[in-house]
């Protein structure tokens, strides 16, 4: 599935609303971290700007929970320092950092209103009850709940206790936001809703978000910066588009959304070869007759017939997925079957030729690690 190129126009419309981001409130250098001897991040140096929404992508055990814990004061890096502006917050403990944190589980106080549930932060702080009072109207507005105050949150839905445990949390005004995979929970409409929801109120409030997710739709959609992370090693850092269009790596190519992969060699500057096929590309800087891996999203071939093209294969299976049809096609010589996604179907066991637009061949330095078993505990 093309998770860019099918972007609804909300998500576009918010994505192009993000506020001007300067300096870094947040920098994290040479983190590292082990449990019981097994390395979680690995010297890890992370910038987050000012009013950014970042997000930390990756498969399970990829470390972006235990980074977002160490930003949160929740976990001590075994090495390395936490930066929140200029100042030093090793030592920092969390409830007085200005940062809040929004979990899977929202731990909203069961026997509390949501009046009170979002109030209580401010009372601990002995804030006067006007205050109170004009904060938390503010905040029930904000996040769509007005005429909820007196409401149990047991009697709430699960998009509306994720609102609760939001308006909570800004209730205090933090410089940050920390969200660990808080959507988690929800179903898949009302997780769509509450990222558009997200995205809003990160934009009106302009405050950083730093979002945590396995998701790569989510990240694509909310996201002013995605940093793709595996082995407690960050990949790559990028905004959404230039991470699906431009990924530095195997990895990151198939862990962002569909893609063949396949190994090729560059001859030349914009001379690649793969299937024993040489193909006209974009990319240059590469050694005479480097390996390489080459990735081809399946939306940017093209289906021709397969005397135009010396890139053939044949049509095992064909399924209608709404909006494209996504084909399977063995191609000779290679292990792994090729995906196509078309708005028009070949029949099973057709014949069928090849072609890629050179600016669709994307030629990676070859990864050295197996992607297709880090990314299937996702």
């Amino acid at each position: 599935m093309s998770l860019i190129k099918n972007f609804s126009a909300a998500s576009a419309a918010l994505l192009g609303g993000c506020v001007l981001m300067s300096e870094n409130i947040i920098s994290l250098k040479n983190i590292s971290v082990s449990f019981d001897g097994e390395v979680v991040l690995d010297k890890l140096n992370l910038d987050i700007k000012d009013g950014a929404f970042v997000t930390l992508l990756g498969p399970s055990g990829c470390g972006k929970t235990t980074t977002l814990r160490i930003i949160g004061g929740f976990q001590e890096p075994d090495s390395g320092d936490v930066f929140f502006g200029s100042e030093r917050i090793n030592d920092l403990p969390a409830h007085k950092r200005k940062l809040n944190t929004v979990f899977q589980r929202y731990a909203l106080f069961p026997h509390l209103n949501v009046y009170e549930n979002i109030a209580f932060g401010m009372r601990i702080q002995k804030k006067s009850e006007s205050e109170i009072r004009a904060k938390v109207d503010e905040m029930l507005k904000l996040v769509s709940l007005e005429g909820f105050e007196k409401r149990r949150t047991s009697t709430l839905s699960g998009g509306q206790q994720q609102r609760v445990a939001i308006a909570r949390a800004l209730a205090n005004d933090p410089r940050v936001l920390l969200l660990d995979e808080p959507l988690g929970a929800l179903d898949l409409k009302l997780r769509q809703e509450m990222q558009v929801e997200l995205k809003r109120i990160q934009s009106r409030l302009g405050i950083t978000f730093v979002y945590v997710t396995h998701d790569q739709e989510e990240a694509l959609s909310m996201s002013d910066t995605i940093v793709v992370m595996n082995h407690g090693v960050i990949q790559q850092i990028g905004s959404p588009i230039d991470i699906y269009n431009e990924p530095e790596n195997g990895f990151v190519a198939d862990f962002i959304g569909e893609s063949n992969i396949v190994d090729g060699i560059m001859h030349a500057d914009c001379d690649v070869e793969f299937c024993n096929t040489r193909f006209e590309c974009v990319d240059t800087g590469f050694a005479k007759d480097e390996e390489v891996d080459v990735v081809i999203r399946p939306e940017d071939i093209v289906v021709v017939p397969k005397e135009e093209s010396g890139l053939r294969g044949t049509v095992t299976s064909v399924t209608f997925k709404g909006v494209h049809y996504e084909m399977y096609v063995d191609v000779p010589g290679e292990e792994e079957e090729w995906i196509i996604q078309s708005t028009v179907a070949q029949e099973e066991g057709k014949e069928i030729g090849m072609t890629v637009d050179p600016e669709n061949i994307h030629i990676m330095k070859k990864y050295t690690g197996d992607y297709a078993s880090d990314i299937e505990f996702a």
